[in-house]
């Protein structure tokens, strides 16, 4: 654990992102252009190369409350002073208050962590990567192409829960409720409710194709 996530609570400056969830150990290219978040970028690099990353809702126009912390691990500047950035999900926080607005946002955060397991863990994560296994190659079968899933997918349950929610493209509403739940046995619950429904809902198509195939 590094000093940083010993802090209880902390300043942190923030990034704002429309329908982008970070998870812990989670990877997220950045391309920065705007003038704002380029002052931002060189302010961190000059300290511990962290800041938070919030998904902000289009259609609401509001700022989550809980987010991840980013680390910046590589970067390169470009001639006119933008930025591409490979960042890695850290520990997640509660904005408490926010410090400041300009130029860019700074909030007092705290620190959040899922709550100890109140049960066996490994029943719950191996259902979810055999439900993983059954969406992939369902979804590999429809679309005739050659999908599989990474040799190294996560091992430790929680590690899993974060690669599942971080997968579920297009729905950040869903993602930012995973990221805010705070049991690892909750979220790879709800997880399961909702590759399970994927499952079904490629299964019945795929009998159509099939049906339509052989007709």
């Amino acid at each position: 654990m590094t000093s940083s996530s010993k802090i209880a609570v902390r300043e942190l400056p923030l990034f704002p992102l429309p329908e982008v969830v970070l998870f812990p150990t989670r990877p997220l290219p950045l391309h920065i252009f705007e003038f704002r978040y380029r002052i931002m970028m060189n302010t961190i690099l000059e300290s511990d190369r962290r800041f938070g990353v919030l998904m902000v809702d289009p259609v609401k126009g509001t700022i989550a409350n809980v987010g991840c912390c980013a680390e910046i691990i590589h970067y390169q500047r470009m001639p006119d002073d933008r930025m591409e950035m490979l960042t890695l999900g850290q520990q997640r926080f509660r904005v408490l208050e926010y410090v400041r607005e300009k130029p860019y946002r700074v909030g007092l955060v705290e620190w959040i962590e899922d709550h100890p397991p109140s049960k066996d863990l490994r029943p719950l994560a191996t259902e979810v990567e055999q439900l993983l296994a059954d969406v992939v190659r369902l979804s590999a079968k429809l679309t005739e192409k050659d999908i599989e899933l990474p040799e190294d997918l996560p091992d430790l349950p929680t590690e899993l829960s974060y690669w599942v929610a971080s997968n579920l493209y297009g729905v950040a509403p869903e993602q930012q409720a995973l990221l805010e739940i705070q049991d690892t046995v909750a979220r790879l619950e709800r997880e399961a409710e909702i590759l399970t429904s994927t499952r079904n809902h490629l299964a019945a198509r795929s009998v159509l194709k099939d049906t339509f195939n052989n007709s």
